[in-house]
């Protein structure tokens, strides 16, 4: 009886794990692409999301001017796309492209980088359209 009533537990606790792991990007507007060209302050490869802090200098498009969290997709997520612990480090030029918080804080939800050689990494729920434009964000919001 007691084993059962632990994987009962064990189920119910996954349930509310696995619940809460799918959140929205409903906070972003995933239909809007900014620029942010700046400087790396922090790169933080982990989970549940990898992190670029972003220092955008004065001189740049006001509006994405100061220092900005850009969030991207798990670790083994970003991998698949060729990104890894060392793609970048502090000091690096970085010229980011993702969706602004539609509150108007200094969040961004990762579309693509633009390395120096030209190349795009992608976050991989964020995969370009043929015209390499932002492809709609899902009809209720949530990212799958």
């Amino acid at each position: 009886m007691r084993l059962t009533k632990f994987l009962a537990l064990c189920g119910v606790l996954f349930g509310v794990t696995a619940a809460y792991a799918h959140h929205s990007f409903a906070m972003f507007e995933m239909s809007k692409n900014v620029t942010y060209v700046g400087t790396v302050l922090e790169y933080n490869w982990e989970n549940p999301h990898t992190h670029i802090i972003v220092k955008v200098p004065e001189g740049r498009d006001k509006a994405t001017v100061g220092t900005w969290d850009v969030e991207g997709g798990a670790v083994n997520i970003m991998a698949r796309q060729g990104w890894n612990r060392a793609t970048f480090k502090k000091g690096d030029p970085i010229t980011v492209v993702g969706h602004p918080m539609k509150d108007g804080s200094k969040g961004v939800s990762l579309f693509y980088v633009q390395m120096p050689d030209g190349k795009r990494l992608y976050h991989d729920i964020a995969r370009p359209a043929a015209d390499g434009s932002a492809p709609p964000p899902p009809a209720n919001g949530v990212q799958q």
